[in-house]
């Protein structure tokens, strides 16, 4: 085959499908031969002895099409879209390739961005941390006091309703007696009275009715409840109750999946984020960011094994480790130190080795102690500094040498980024019997972020400990649940966070996507592999057509078509639309005018699951977003599917919303059915269930201010 650089196209799909999406493809040549659709089909029907050599030559004309300077390769099968000339797609100004890489914190819908008209005359509940607000020694004047106060008065500002929940121990504050405490407690921060409601030991939903009494309210103390813990989904719904808006402003909890903070979302018609939440959610980025080098980590705590996977992420990330705590103790054992066997931890010689293999295979440094302030177990307590050699003749550690933190001062002195998490403390009975070795790392650090290190302090004695010693504490990353950053650095998802509404990522440069953006819009929801829209856009050139899709390989399949057919009016984003649906199309120049919802996966029915599929927040999205006159236009091969996406529509669109009626309406039993497609272009799910035989299920609905 003669290599060119014009633009050649082998296809490697689902044969025929693939053709429909593509209206213009180019034919793949081979040996002289025209072949359109999949190869693995081809070679299926080869002989034998064929397959093996026509799989070669296939592999050989694929790398060398993909090497020929100026050529341009799609290939359908591993959906790869190549352009060595110029990358101008609308996929990658916009960064769709990219979504994927964070996707341990994805882009979600937050309370600042949250429009305040979706707040007006709603009942708002907000998940607030107990420990933040209600603290034994509260300080207003800290970030996190500030923010979470600020959720509270903001929702006091612009929503009708709002209700507080939270658990709360008398460890906590010695004030906490019970729930009327607590309400006293809050009306005195929040300057507005708090009324306690009893309603969750008995059992029964709360009313709208017993809201009436104020406008901020306390539930009881979530503590008490082991259904809270067990994410009971009966609890959630009894938490839900009457609740139009879900508040999380708790990110100290994220890591857990609890019916206050996970299973409630499931029952919410809108979960967002507070200022406290996003504040913690931007500290924890910057937290685990890695731009700056040299970056060391300084390593306490316990526990080794069961942080081995956050412990081998960090090797893997750093340029330098320091152990301090008892952890050292584990890495010490196993680089062959002499520890007592009371100062190891089980199952840690494993993790212990599996770290330093990590290290040694990036060649960076992991420093242990050198030496320790210990106490001998002989009468009286003798408190000496002891060489790491040395721990095994019945000296017992409490504290950091001054040699190790010597060590430490001039191993730091040159980086850029420093990482503390993990108290400095090991595990003896004598260790109110120390010489401050924390607070001396915490000066350390301190004259580090005065030379400009950016530097991330995770825990609460680490914070503690840098909060009485710094000078520059202002300047520093401050996280002081250190459970949500060892379960981030293990590669584990927050359930906390990803319970919360989806917002876009991305801001839509319009003027990329459409040649003109002040055409009228069509959404389709859904848009599967876009032959729907594919054939509108061919139809209609005075209207743009949008397809939002989760699946990001159709997505990027439908691009490609786009692309190599030229349409100027058709654009296709990789989405969740029922979250996102409105921070994509808001910033939509010109008007919305139709929005389709075509053959959803009717497994999203299930009385558990139903919440995943259409919901109140992408109705009251699309209502408002829709022109007037504008059409919802809904249809199934499943009519339990229709009916309950209507309801919902007609339910949540505040009367803007009513059924069209006209001559072509065959009427049924529960609504009007459209008997032919209003618009002459079928979906490939549409056509593949009328070739059977079976109905499909159809209505149009319009929007109109006199509704």
């Amino acid at each position: 085959m003669k290599e060119s650089s014009k633009v050649v196209e082998i296809c490697f799909g689902s044969g025929w499908m693939d053709r429909t999406v593509n209206p213009v493809q180019a034919p793949a040549f081979l040996n002289g031969s025209v072949f359109y659709g999949c190869p693995s089909a081809i070679l299926r029907w080869a002989h034998p002895k064929c397959r093996s050599c026509f799989g070669k030559r296939l592999e050989l004309t694929r790398r060398r099409l993909f090497a020929a300077r100026g050529a341009r390769l799609y290939l359908r099968g591993d959906l790869v879209a190549v352009d060595r000339v110029k990358k101008s797609s609308i996929e990658y100004e916009t960064g769709y390739l990219c979504e994927g890489k964070s996707e341990n914190f994805p882009h979600i819908q937050t309370l600042k961005n949250f429009p305040k008209e979706e707040l007006s005359g709603k009942v708002v509940m907000v998940r607030f941390d107990s420990s933040i607000l209600l603290g034994e020694k509260l300080d207003k004047n800290s970030l996190a006091v500030s923010n979470a106060l600020f959720t509270v008065q903001y929702l006091l500002a612009t929503a009708e309703k709002v209700i507080l929940v939270s658990d709360w121990k008398r460890e906590v504050s010695s004030k906490l007696l019970d729930s009327q405490s607590v309400s006293d407690i809050l009306s005195s921060l929040l300057r507005r009275k708090v009324v306690s409601l009893k309603c969750l030991s008995c059992g029964v939903p709360f009313k709208r009715e017993l809201l009436e009494e104020a406008d901020i309210f306390l539930l009881e103390n979530l503590s008490g409840f082991r259904k809270e813990v067990a994410n009971c989904p009966e609890f959630s719904e009894l938490l839900s109750s009457e609740v139009d808006v879900f508040v999380n402003d708790s990110f100290s909890l994220s890591h857990r999946v609890l019916a206050s903070t996970v299973g409630i979302s499931r029952f919410s018609p809108a979960c967002v984020a507070g200022f406290q939440f996003e504040e913690s959610l931007r500290e924890l980025k910057r937290v685990l960011n890695t731009d700056k080098r040299p970056y060391i980590a300084i390593i306490g705590g316990a526990n080794i094994h069961g942080k081995a996977a956050a412990l081998k992420r960090l090797v893997s990330e750093c340029d330098g480790v320091v152990f301090v705590g008892m952890m050292s103790l584990q890495i010490m054992h196993a680089l062959e130190y002499s520890i007592p066997s009371t100062l190891l931890e089980p199952r840690s010689s494993d993790a212990a080795v599996e770290v330093i293999q990590s290290a040694r295979y990036r060649k960076i440094p992991i420093i242990t102690p050198k030496d320790f302030w210990c106490i001998n177990d002989s009468p009286g307590y003798q408190i000496e500094v002891i060489p790491a050699h040395r721990l095994g003749e019945g000296w017992v550690p409490v504290d950091l040498g001054p040699r190790s933190l010597d060590e430490m001062d001039s191993l730091l002195s040159s980086c850029k980024k420093v990482i503390w998490i993990g108290p400095v403390k090991f595990k003896s009975s004598h260790s109110s019997i120390c010489t401050d070795g924390a607070s001396k790392v915490a000066q350390i650090v301190d004259r580090l972020a005065q030379r400009n290190c950016e530097i991330a302090i995770v825990g609460n004695k680490a914070c503690s400990t840098m909060i009485k010693e710094s000078r520059s504490s202002a300047s520093c990353s401050v996280i002081e649940n250190a459970s949500v950053v060892w379960e981030v650095l293990k590669g584990r998802k927050l359930p906390g966070l990803l319970a919360l509404d989806r917002a876009f990522p991305f801001k839509i440069d319009w003027t990329m996507a459409y040649r003109n953006p002040a055409q009228p819009l069509v959404v389709d929801i859904g848009s599967g592999n876009g032959l729907f829209l594919f054939g509108m856009a061919s139809r209609r050139k005075d209207q743009n057509f949008l397809g939002l899709e989760v699946n990001k390989k159709l997505v990027r399949r439908c691009l490609d078509g786009v692309h190599q057919s030229g349409i100027p009016n058709g654009f296709f984003i990789a989405t969740n639309a029922t979250s996102t649906f409105r921070s994509i199309v808001s910033s939509y120049p010109g008007e919305v005018v139709l929005v389709s919802i075509q053959c959803p996966n009717p497994d999203f029915n299930n009385p558990e699951q139903r919440w995943r599929m259409v919901n109140r927040t992408l109705v009251e999205a699309v209502v408002e977003l829709l022109a007037y006159n504008g059409k919802v236009f809904l249809q199934s091969d499943i009519e339990t599917v229709v009916l309950r996406m209507t309801d919902m529509f007609l339910r949540h669109s505040k009367g803007k919303l009513s059924i069209v009626r006209d001559g072509t309406t065959k009427s049924r039993q529960q609504g009007s059915w459209l008997h032919e497609n209003p618009f002459g272009v079928r979906s490939d799910w549409e056509q593949h269930v009328l070739d059977r035989g079976d109905p499909m299920y159809r209505l149009m609905l319009c929007k109109s201010a006199t509704s």
